[in-house]
């Protein structure tokens, strides 16, 4: 076996590979680790002859890892990863909460969120830098996973192994009705009279789609349903009156010039519980429940915190 020394292993090196690998291009990895693309290829072949391997299949339209080469990335991964605790378990002697955190939160909560959660965090810690991220639920534990992001806010429970959460709060469900809808007119409402061919949908992915669905008592439904993209989207086919569907509380505010296209109802008993994810293995943990506990301490209107589990953060089970 050929003895390779571990003084030609770089963590920067191996942080080019994985950006390579992840953007499947060399100009925008390149922009992602703020070097030159020249620089960054000179230093993947220096890593490729350094192991002996070619890692990427390379042409001026396609990138992609050798077979060889995307199990060497995975370990490459690891060992970020690995990297990232070590400096992290040092930092928790000095306050884990200060300087940088990688947060995701999904589609649906962030825009709504975001604008009352930032002067709020802000004023209670001050030395904190945040870089947020939004999108749908199982991309971003892929990458609380493989150590991209540090914290996820997201609707429970989710699923996966290695992952602990805590509730935050409840956000309520309002039914969005076309103002010329007939269930538009009834003061009360029950989930079962949603259950209507009007009824509206975000596309696979969304995690709302799937607790539509479950309050509503429907299974997964075989005939094409009508989608949004978004929920911006959802909201202005409502608007058009295209049918009616459930939207968050918070997604409600500052919408009154929509007063008189659409009408809003009040669900008893639908809700979601937001929580914070974490990877169970963070040795941050303790400082992310305290985080964890003064978000549901100060729940943003219109919502209540959640009950505090007993017995701190829960398992995620897979």
């Amino acid at each position: 076996m050929r003895y390779i020394p571990l003084s030609g292993l770089s963590l920067r090196d191996i942080e080019y590979v994985v950006a390579v690998d992840d953007l499947r291009n060399f100009s925008r990895a390149a922009d992602r680790c703020g070097v030159s693309q020249g620089g960054l290829s000179e230093q993947v072949r220096k890593l490729e002859t350094l192991l002996g391997v070619v890692l990427f299949e390379r042409s001026r339209r396609h990138v992609a890892p050798t077979p060889q080469g995307a199990r060497l990335i995975a370990l490459g991964r690891d060992v970020l990863a690995a990297a990232r605790a070590m400096i992290e378990a040092a930092r928790v002697q000095t306050g884990p909460l200060e300087g940088m955190l990688r947060i995701g939160i999904i589609a649906t909560l962030g825009p709504y969120y975001v604008p009352s959660l930032l002067p709020l965090l802000r004023n209670a810690y001050p030395q904190l830098k945040l870089q947020l991220t939004d999108s749908l639920t199982l991309p971003m534990l892929r990458m609380l996973r493989h150590d991209e992001l540090d914290l996820v806010f997201a609707a429970l429970p989710v699923g996966g192994e290695g992952f602990h959460h805590a509730p935050i709060f409840e956000e309520p469900f309002l039914a969005a009705f076309p103002a010329s809808h007939p269930l538009a007119a009834r003061e009360t409402l029950a989930m079962r009279d949603l259950d209507g061919p009007d009824l509206l949908l975000l596309e696979d992915g969304h995690c709302l789609r799937d607790q539509a669905l479950a309050l509503c008592g429907m299974p997964p439904r075989r005939e094409q349903p009508r989608l949004a993209a978004s929920l911006e989207m959802l909201w202005h086919m409502i608007g058009a009156g295209e049918g009616y569907s459930l939207i968050p509380r918070l997604a409600l505010r500052h919408r009154a010039e929509w007063e008189d296209l659409i009408t809003t109802t009040p669900l008893p008993d639908a809700s979601r519980t937001i929580g914070l994810v974490w990877r169970a293995s963070d040795p941050r943990e303790a400082a992310f429940i305290e985080f964890a506990r003064f978000l549901r301490e100060n729940a943003p209107e219109g919502c209540r915190p959640a009950e505090w589990p007993e017995t701190g953060p829960t398992e995620v089970a897979g």
